[in-house]
């Protein structure tokens, strides 16, 4: 097969849907090596992660070709590529992050989405509001114009059917996986320099992702009242404003000496982060997936998420998840943990066994699986 790629985040984003991206675009072409990837991209961009999967022989990259669609790239993906997709005679086009060319079917190829999470309509108020109507409609029109649709969780899968009365026949899910050198064991050297180097202290809660309210960072050091006093909280992520809010709790509950905010940490250290902490806490109120859950579980310590979207489904049924708003919850589950090293061996012992289904080339098949549906296909 001949397979596109929508690879505007593949290459242009460091982290989130760009490592999605990589991801799909890499384990295809290695488990599946028989077929042919081409990655549409608007423009260049320095990428180390990409430009070692472009050393493969099936993989390639292409740009606008017209020196009218290389003026407007950013109108490229959603009108111009069509005449390239044609050209390129492709198998099937996949919009690997949320999006598809509005006019795809013009084009005549099987077409495939991956829809990560409607977390703008579950909760508008974290989004502006241009944002939320150019992405309903972008996500909208891509789910009726696509053969398939794959979204990355079953938290997600109902939301497509919820909010944009999408046939569930329709709807494949298949899981995401986390970066492969969270499974490498960091060397007690490693251990030792990143200590020193960020001056973490002996016992900690560890907490990453973007430090936004979505996320909810605050329960965390809310609970840190009800937890020995020994234990610290490392929280690693991007800052926004809400972060402020953290901060401001923080200096006026006196727990500055228990909290250490770290931003802009290189991804070859976060593993070093999560195998020296004692456990991993992700209550977030709301998810697509939960990709941080699968990299603690790799790392070989208990995880605590929260109810109510899908961290259950990447963390199993041997993690403990709480109500988002109970700080007094979190903390007795902390302390549970922290006092029964059985139950720490436990959680980490079966998660890892449960993580299994999300392996490169599980998720690899799937999504071939996924593939053959579309190409069987006949269009509304």
């Amino acid at each position: 097969m001949r397979i596109g790629f929508d690879g505007k985040r593949a290459v242009q984003n460091k982290t989130g849907l760009g490592n999605y991206s990589r991801f799909i675009i890499d384990i295809l072409s290695r488990f599946h090596k028989e077929n042919q990837y081409i990655i549409y991209a608007p423009k260049p961009k320095e990428n180390k992660v990409l430009d070692r999967i472009l050393s493969r022989e099936n993989i390639q990259v292409t740009y606008p070709t017209s020196y009218f669609w290389k003026k407007i790239r950013s109108l490229w993906r959603i009108w111009g590529i069509n005449k390239q997709i044609k050209e390129e005679q492709l198998s099937l086009f996949h919009g690997l992050s949320n999006e598809l060319p509005l006019s795809i079917k013009k084009s005549k190829t099987k077409s495939i989405v991956t829809i990560h999470d409607l977390i703008f309509i579950r909760y508008p108020q974290f989004y502006k509001w241009i944002d939320r109507h150019i992405y309903t409609y972008k996500f909208k029109k891509a789910c009726q114009n696509s053969d398939r649709i794959i979204a990355i969780s079953e938290m997600t899968k109902r939301d497509i059917i919820a909010f944009f009365g999408i046939d569930a026949h329709k709807i494949d899910v298949v899981y995401q996986s986390c970066h492969p050198i969270f499974e490498q064991p960091a060397s007690s050297t490693q251990k030792k320099e990143i200590q020193q180097k960020y001056q973490l202290p002996n016992k900690y809660i560890l907490n990453v992702g973007s430090i936004e309210s979505r996320k909810n960072l605050l329960l965390i050091v809310k609970a840190l009242q009800y937890i020995p006093e020994d234990i610290s909280l490392v929280a690693i992520g991007k800052k926004t404003t809400y972060t402020n809010e953290v901060e401001e709790y923080i200096n006026k509950h006196q727990l500055n000496h228990r909290v250490h905010i770290l931003h802009n940490i290189p991804f070859q250290e976060l593993p070093v982060f999560y195998q020296l902490a004692k456990l991993f806490v992700y209550p977030s109120f709301f998810e697509g997936f939960g990709i941080p859950i699968i990299e603690a579980i790799h790392s070989n310590i208990p995880v605590i998420a929260a109810t109510g979207s899908c961290l259950e489904e990447a963390g199993g049924p041997d993690s403990i998840y709480i109500n988002p708003n109970n700080e007094k919850e979190l903390a007795i589950n902390i302390n549970k943990i922290l006092t029964s090293p059985d139950l720490a061996s436990k959680m980490t012992t079966k998660g890892k066994e449960y993580i299994k289904r999300f392996s490169d080339e599980t998720i690899a098949q799937d999504i071939m699986q996924v593939y053959q549906k579309a190409l069987s296909a006949t269009k509304a």
